[in-house]
């Protein structure tokens, strides 16, 4: 009989201590778990966000999921129904996870998994996964200059601001990927140009004749990648461009002061005022005839006056 009581208490002793390190889990109610807490997802594939329950007594349990984005909830499984910008998109699959068909890139954000149990010792759980949307670059929009000198400096330009992540830049020149580092290339060991991959940006120190030709640029990132069309740089010993264009500007500047000259010789603003026009000089005394002043009324005749 004594023997009976101690085995009962060390059985009983044995419970407790399972019970208090978890190795009974159903008694310590609900326990959630998730197969990824990170999810990455490419824009319009499916993508199955998991919510695993390991210990539950409660038969049926309440379910909800909300998506969490900006701080600000809203539902996305509520009252056993599929609601919100999810809604037609999604559906619950066993026991707690939501099935996404076609993820767009505002489904980036943060969801919560809920999940009550009122039979349960632990009647709540509820776990975080912080999904995140790929998605593909768009063409990007390239700068490449038409004609450049030997000798001078210049860069290319290529901008995409669609794609998520922010995606990485590559040159090629004549179909040809260009090297990160030149020097790294025998066949561009020469070469005086730079590539940033972060802004797409492509730089020349000194042009080369040999740097003449086609150029596109690539964006990519993990969702895909785009080019933009090819478009053509041509190199010149001599700034024909730049001599033209002075030479245009001096004719066109020729001509507009041409045109304003004539203009003003037209309207008479060079005619020079005629002698007799508010002249008041006397005409020369070589007549023999000596004129009294004005003011006299008269004038008189000399000893040389001949009639």
């Amino acid at each position: 009989m004594i023997r009976c009581k101690m085995a009962m208490a060390r059985l009983v002793a044995c419970l407790a201590l399972y019970t208090s390190l978890g190795h009974i889990p159903s008694s310590l109610g609900v326990i959630l778990r998730t197969t990824d807490k990170i999810v990455w997802a490419n824009e319009f594939e499916p993508i199955e966000l998991t919510c695993l329950i390991e210990s539950i007594s409660t038969n049926n349990p309440r379910i909800e999921w909300k998506k969490i984005k900006n701080g600000v909830p809203s539902y996305v499984y509520f009252q056993n129904k599929i609601s919100g910008d999810l809604e037609r998109r999604a559906q619950l699959r066993e026991p707690a996870n939501i099935l996404i068909f076609n993820t767009t890139r505002s489904d980036t954000a943060e969801y919560r998994c809920e999940v009550a149990a009122i039979d349960d010792q632990r009647d709540f759980d509820e776990i975080l996964i912080s999904l995140a949307v790929r998605v593909k670059p768009v063409v990007p929009r390239c700068s490449v200059p038409e004609a450049v000198t030997v000798g001078t400096s210049t860069e290319l330009r290529c901008l995409e601001n669609e794609g998520f992540p922010a995606p990485q830049y590559r040159w090629f020149h004549n179909n040809e990927e260009l090297p990160q580092d030149p020097k790294n290339s025998p066949r561009f060991v020469n070469s005086s140009y730079s590539i940033n991959p972060d802004t797409g940006g492509l730089k020349f120190r000194r042009v080369r004749k040999e740097d003449a030709g086609e150029y596109y640029c690539q964006a990519k990132n993990d969702a895909g990648h785009a080019q933009c069309p090819p478009q053509i740089m041509e190199v010149y010993d001599v700034d024909i461009l730049g001599i033209f264009l002075k030479s245009l500007v001096a004719v066109t500047l020729f001509i507009c002061v041409t045109a304003c000259l004539c203009h003003s010789l037209k309207r008479g603003c060079f005619h020079k005022k005629g002698h007799n026009e508010n002249n008041y000089n006397w005409p020369a005394q070589n007549d023999g005839v000596e004129y009294g002043d004005a003011d006299e009324g008269h004038f008189r005749h000399k000893s040389s006056f001949v009639i």
